[in-house]
């Protein structure tokens, strides 16, 4: 129960609920013992009756008592109906109470482990995957508000029944009571190991439905490259492979599953035959009624779903521990990268590398070697280099999506450690070498990163602006419809040098004080290209720009251009200084203008 003690904070939180839950259970149950007790009057009532019917044999009496018999018994009835009705409206009462309360519960734990996920560290995020981290926010979750629902119902409702069926059972002739209650611990244990290895094939089927999801939705998600490739035929095959793992595991279920209802009404007739036997005895000894047994009989048919629920309660906690254990193993994690204060920081765009190294927590990857540099507000500095140089995790560092291994990095002469992470990110435009865009549309994709309330009905013409300056406005125009054109999943709607200009736009139209392109015109052709660069030699006056490409033509206009190799600047200099140098960056020009001519022949 450590796991789950996690939860009590939300049972503090709803405890007005619980509380009126468990009033509402103990209601439920005592309008159910009542009938009991009725029918055994009424039993009674009908046997003295008969007796003294006889007694009138031949007498003018026997038509009157008659009539009174029906009458008393059609009052009983009545009792009775109004008894159940009033049970099953504290039943609706106590759902609407305990079963209400988890749901606020499930949407607060979901509400919890989505705020935390967001304030993780990218290294978070890369060392765990997607579909790990969303089941644990769903169905993880659902396990463990099975717990807080219908677990603690069923267990209060156990407790409470028992309690007040015992004791009136015992009030009336405890040798019985222990022989009809002897059966019920028996089926509780038969339950619970028939549930336990129903939660083991259901977490199997569960699995193997998880493995014939993935395989279905990358199938989807590939299919070009499945009908280019021909592989429809063996595609096929895999699938109805996992499909009858998954029909196999199903039947090894479904023929556990029916020694559920054998057992339980087994040990449920047991009871049964035990009150008859034993209670029938008794009566003849005088020792209790014929209405007795009736009573008993009831009392039974009350506590077997609650001595059933034992064990299938059990396996419910059992199953929401090990979910919850899942779930408290990131909610317990300390963000890596943390705001060191929540004061408004100004940026004004100085960035100063003081011998920054940096090695990936992960990898180990040692990705920056002693890189220094300066960038004064307003100017623009270009980094240019080789696959895996670590140009990227330059970026990756002044957003502080990571902290430097050694050196230090300064924004306007203050430590970045020190700056308010929230207003740094605001006040800075990365557009990521990774493209990523919502299904959703256009407009909203580039007007993503704003407050829709800070352009005071100008946010139209600042989206379409936008788009303009990244070269993507045309594009955009030609489809039907227009800024409102739905993008698919990771824009697939869009070609590869689309998306990077709307991720421009998305970027730019936030009018930050440091601008950051991460080699995201790759899949831009040359003449785009020099319209996006020249709009934004426009959009980057009066702000520090870093430019970061593995191409020559995108860097040639930075006041300053470095060019890295293994994590190390082995050059810097402005376009003409580099090209005099003839080294690196001179062979590197020389190569990328040899390809583009041989591309024109």
């Amino acid at each position: 129960m450590k796991h789950l003690a996690y939860l009590n904070k939300y049972f503090l939180r709803y405890k007005w609920m619980l509380l009126m839950g468990i009033l509402f259970v103990t209601i439920s149950n005592l309008f159910a013992i009542f009938p009991a007790q009725i029918i055994r009057h009424a039993f009674d009532v009908v046997a003295e009756t008969i007796s003294v019917y006889q007694l009138f044999m031949g007498f003018e009496m026997q038509s009157p008592l008659y009539d009174l018999l029906a009458k008393i018994l059609l009052v009983f009835g009545m009792v009775v109906l109004a008894l159940a009705l009033l049970k099953g409206m504290f039943m609706f009462f106590m759902r609407q109470t305990i079963i209400v309360m988890s749901r606020y519960v499930e949407f607060d734990l979901k509400n919890d482990i989505y705020e935390q996920y967001q304030k993780l560290s990218l290294a978070f995020f890369k060392r765990n995957n997607t579909g790990d981290l969303m089941a644990r926010i769903s169905e993880d979750v659902s396990r463990s508000r099975m717990y807080v629902g219908p677990a603690i119902m069923y267990s209060i409702n156990l407790i409470v029944l028992a309690v007040l069926c015992i004791w009136a059972m015992l009030s009336v002739n405890v040798e019985l009571t222990l022989y009809v209650l002897l059966p019920l611990p028996f089926l509780s244990i038969a339950i619970y190991y028939v549930s336990t290895m129903i939660d083991h094939k259901s977490e199997e089927v569960q699995a193997q439905l998880s493995r014939l999801s993935t395989f279905v939705q990358e199938t989807f998600s590939g299919i070009r490259v499945i009908k280019a490739y021909t592989r429809e035929k063996a595609m096929e095959n895999v699938f109805t492979m996992e499909t009858n793992k998954y029909k196999d595991k199903s039947m090894e279920l479904v023929r556990i599953n029916s020694l559920f209802f054998p057992i339980m009404l087994l040990l449920i007739g047991l009871s049964t035959l035990l009150t008859v036997y034993i209670g029938g005895k008794q009566a003849i000894a005088g020792k209790i009624t014929s209405g007795n047994i009736a009573e008993f009989i009831i009392y039974i048919n009350m506590l077997t779903w609650p001595f059933t629920a034992i064990g299938w309660v059990t396996s419910i906690i059992q199953r929401a521990a090990a979910s919850q254990r899942r779930i408290n193993e990131f909610l317990f994690l300390k963000p890596e990268i943390e705001s060191p204060t929540n004061e408004y920081a100004e940026i004004k765009g100085e960035i100063v590398f003081d011998k920054v190294n940096f090695i990936y927590p992960d990898s180990g990857t040692h990705a920056l070697k002693n890189v220094s540099f300066r960038v004064e507000p307003g100017k623009s500095l270009a980094v240019i280099g080789r696959t895996g140089s670590g140009k990227s995790t330059i970026a990756a560092l002044i957003c502080r999506l990571y902290d430097v291994t050694d050196g230090r990095i300064m924004i306007d002469e203050k430590n970045i450690g020190e700056i308010n992470l929230y207003e740094l990110r605001k006040q800075t435009g990365y557009v990521p070498q990774e493209v990523f865009l919502f299904s959703d549309n256009v407009f909203n994709n580039i007007a993503f990163g704003i407050k829709t309330e800070d352009f005071s009905g100008a946010l139209k013409q600042a989206v379409e602006q936008a788009a303009k300056d990244a070269a993507v406005y045309d594009n955009i125009m030609d489809f039907p419809a227009k800024f409102d054109t739905m993008l698919g999943e990771r824009g697939i709607t869009l070609s590869g040098g689309q998306k990077q200009r709307v991720s421009i736009a998305r970027a730019i139209i936030r009018n930050p004080r440091i601008l950051i392109f991460d080699d995201c015109m790759s899949a831009v052709d040359t003449e785009t290209e020099e319209i996006i660069l020249n709009n934004l030699r426009r959009i980057m006056k009066g702000k520090t720009s870093l430019i970061i490409s593995h191409r020559v033509s995108s860097v040639k206009n930075a006041d300053e251009i470095i060019v890295l190799d293994n994590g190390e600047i082995v050059e810097r200099g402005t376009h003409k200084d580099l090209m005099e140098m003839k080294k690196a960056y001179f062979e590197l020009y020389q190569k990328q203008l040899l390809e583009e001519e041989k591309i024109e022949l």
